[in-house]
């Protein structure tokens, strides 16, 4: 992505924060997996937002109104030796070319560096609770400051979490932003479609998730934007099932959510199919309701309609379904306002997507339900999970479905940004088939 679009980024941040005020926020942290071995690192997706930058150890200062320079990092410093072993450095000196700020400095400097310029600021910009110890060594600095006030140094009085304002940019997705979730839902349904050609019974869920990482691998998503989801049988009635070791049988259904993270922005794609490559009569009827309850959640996203109605027509597809098949007793009013459903749909149907798989940004304001706008980019994903007891037909029991697409609002409507990946049952019986 350009430098330009940065800087865009922290300009729009900047003319939103209030007068007089300072913004502090840090990279990631390098985590342990265990003893001395890494997680591979992931830059916090604010910090990335506004710097693109995927090195630990650095702290972005905004300081509007600042005459030497609104736009200060602090990083790590060239080192030789240890670029050795973990990589090239892009250091202090190439920071302000490299990425469009106005200075940087090396990352110890910043105790020396950053109290003079809190002060005199009436507010800092801070998520408080993200990062204890710069928040620690934060109030000290603030502390004596007050401390000072007595001879007439001016400090902050006020700490504002950053997200209020940085998130609600975020939930805009640019051009160059939406190109990277296309490409990223594009790679998510090709791996898809991989998995639903080597599925048959007698492999296991691991083998399908090995088809889905190499797909994502060998198109440049270095990563899942989440830990993949291969549920066979009833293990598709488990929302967050990880485990994927389970054989996959003949006659039951494979639940796959899964999405690669391409350039930092994630997909998040979920297909459901017959593990042999047909649907039974039982799986079909429930399918059916699904996909049904999908496709009108779809038709009513565009501008201006209110985020919750995308659940509430998803629910309300599935209601009629579950009733006409008898696994749902009363009026349709009564079973949506005792919420009688939840037995069998247990999510909700959307979240936003971008930087994060869950994304950032508010699904209310002032109390009413955001409306939907260009730009904005969500998951559609109803779902129907039955139990595995005596209460719902046998050919039913321990039966998931879910089916989910990538949703991009546009100024007309909407783009369905993973309609690769086939979701209609003569799609897939055919692709699988074939």
């Amino acid at each position: 992505m350009a430098v330009a679009e940065y800087q865009r980024r922290r300009t729009r941040l900047m003319e939103l924060m209030a007068e007089g005020s300072i913004a502090v926020l840090p990279s990631a942290r390098v985590v342990y997996r265990n003893r001395d071995t890494e997680y591979p690192f992931r830059q916090s997706s604010d910090f990335y937002y506004l710097t693109g930058f995927d090195e630990p150890e650095s702290v972005l200062v905004l300081v509007p109104g600042r005459k030497q320079g609104q736009v200060i990092l602090f990083c790590r410093e060239r080192d030789v030796a240890n670029e050795q072993w973990t990589g090239e450095r892009l250091g202090p000196e190439r920071a302000a070319q490299v990425l469009g700020v106005d200075d940087a400095f090396p990352i110890g400097d910043l105790s020396d560096i950053l109290p003079g310029l809190i002060e005199g600021r009436a507010r800092v910009y801070y998520n408080l609770g993200e990062h204890p110890e710069l928040e620690r060594e934060l109030m000290v600095w603030v502390r004596n400051l007050r401390i000072r006030g007595v001879h007439g140094i001016e400090s902050p009085d006020q700490f504002t979490v950053l997200g209020h304002l940085l998130h609600d940019l975020r939930l805009y997705k640019s051009p160059a932003e939406q190109k990277l979730i296309k490409r990223a839902a594009e790679i998510s349904a090709a791996a898809h479609v991989r998995a639903m050609k080597t599925a048959r019974p007698g492999l296991t869920e691991a083998d399908l998730e090995a088809e889905i990482v190499h797909e994502f691998m060998r198109n440049h998503a270095r990563f899942p934007a989440y830990p993949c989801i291969v549920g066979a049988g009833a293990n598709a009635c488990v929302m967050h099932y990880v485990k994927n070791d389970a054989a996959l049988r003949d006659g039951d259904l494979v639940l796959i959510d899964a999405g690669c993270e391409y350039e930092y922005y994630a997909s998040d794609l979920t297909r459901t199919f017959p593990v042999n490559g047909k649907f039974t009569n039982a799986q079909r009827d429930l399918y059916e309701i699904v996909l049904g309850a999908q496709l009108a959640a779809i038709d009513v996203a565009k501008p201006g309609t209110p985020f919750d109605r995308v659940h509430q027509t998803a629910i309300g597809t599935m209601v009629d379904g579950l009733q006409s098949l008898g696994l749902l007793e009363g009026s349709k009013d009564e079973i949506l306002e005792t919420e009688s459903y939840r037995r069998f749909c247990v999510h909700k149907t959307s979240h936003w997507l971008g930087l994060d798989v869950h994304d950032v940004g508010d699904y209310r304001v002032d109390d009413a339900w955001r409306a939907l706008e260009p730009g904005m980019v969500f998951t559609v994903e109803p779902g129907i999970y039955m139990p595995s007891d005596d209460t719902v037909p046998k050919a039913m029991r321990g039966v998931g479905i879910r089916i989910e697409d990538d949703v991009l609002v546009t100024r007309d409507g909407r783009d369905v940004l993973t309609a690769a990946a086939p979701k209609e049952i003569d799609e897939i019986e055919d692709l699988m088939r074939a």
